[in-house]
């Protein structure tokens, strides 16, 4: 492989990455309200659900062609529905008391299903694979190398947010309002830029 194929890949995934998606963004938000400790659940629901939706674009790139794009079309308007839903509910949502957050927690499946739903992983996964590494090795163990690379960007990626929602705690606190419409908005761009 090429070192320019190379670069480019590892500049795509990065981007993707990175930047803020429903992921993303919903951990930055639990870590916000919940902090690391209550979150974590949640944040594992994320990961497993990046692990999942790579060994599924794998499996797609590798030969599920004639079933996936069915699935990935109309999975792309179901996302669009979560991520609304998603954008809304941050945006709306009320600051909860350190009282009120006690004893509760943000749950694996939290993180997990609407992992399912985030077409942007899918088409992420499936477009960093086909768009860069195709080209030069269709070998299931080059493409599962890639992929756990992929997934590891990812984890790496939402921990950064993560740890970015913990440090900005108290300034969240003192201006959640306008930060929660802020998130929602970008989440609304997300929704847009999936369907357009």
């Amino acid at each position: 492989m090429p070192g320019y194929a190379l670069g480019n890949f590892l500049i795509y995934v990065l981007l993707n990455t990175f930047t803020p998606g429903p992921g993303n963004i919903l951990a930055l938000n639990t870590a916000t309200n919940y902090g690391w400790r209550k979150g974590r659940p949640l944040y594992l629901g994320i990961f497993t659900g990046y692990l999942l939706i790579q060994a599924l674009a794998i499996c797609f790139v590798l030969g599920l062609g004639s079933v996936l794009p069915n699935v990935l079309h109309y999975l792309k308007y179901v996302g669009a529905v979560y991520i609304l839903w998603l954008a809304l509910h941050i945006a709306c949502s009320k600051l909860d008391s350190v009282e009120r957050t006690q004893g509760r927690r943000a749950s694996f499946s939290m993180g997990f299903l609407p992992q399912l739903v985030n077409v942007k992983i899918y088409f992420f996964s499936i477009t960093a694979l086909t768009g860069f590494i195709t080209d030069y090795t269709m070998s299931p163990a080059a493409l599962s190398g890639f992929g756990a690379f992929i997934v590891m960007m990812g984890v790496i990626a939402t921990t950064t947010w993560i740890v970015l929602g913990v440090l900005l705690q108290r300034f969240y606190r003192s201006h959640y309002r306008v930060i929660n419409i802020v998130l929602g908005l970008s989440l609304l761009e997300c929704a847009w830029a999936m369907l357009h």
